[in-house]
């Protein structure tokens, strides 16, 4: 196999990735938030708790600025002191948070559907082994 074109194609791959999710989110979206903000809570919603160097690590935003976003956000989170450094802190969604996030995602899951209605059943299969295969041993 020949590994530039195989990393050609991660990278046709990724910037998919890219616009499938802005075209499954963008009417999901809640108007209340900025797409940053959005950003902010889907990676927390997934990923949570995380810690603030983190978020700023994984969306490229200054850690001023993430520390700024998440004070906007503070009715969708929440922050516990990390037993092991008490420096930092783990943030998660609050409830309120969890309430919007899930219905955010429903909305997301529904264009889903509609993306994967004509794809059979043994496709499914083999989109779940490749998901599987990409999370094992490239997205890890």
């Amino acid at each position: 196999m020949d590994q530039k074109a195989l990393f050609y194609k991660i990278v046709a791959f990724t910037a998919a990735i890219h616009r499938v999710t802005h075209e499954l989110t963008k009417e999901a979206k809640s108007t209340k938030l900025t797409p940053l903000q959005y950003k902010i809570l889907e990676y927390i919603a997934v990923d949570q708790p995380v810690t603030l160097s983190q978020i700023s690590d994984c969306l490229h935003i200054s850690m001023p600025n993430t520390s700024r976003e998440l004070k906007k956000l503070s009715t969708f989170i929440e922050k516990t002191e990390n037993k092991e450094d008490r420096r930092k802190q783990s943030i998660h969604l609050s409830k309120a948070g969890e309430a919007m996030m899930a219905v955010v995602f429903q909305a997301i899951e529904t264009q889903f559907r509609k993306r994967i209605q004509t794809v059979s059943k043994e496709e499914l299969v083999e989109i779940d082994h490749a998901l599987d295969v990409l999370s094992d041993k490239l997205f890890y």
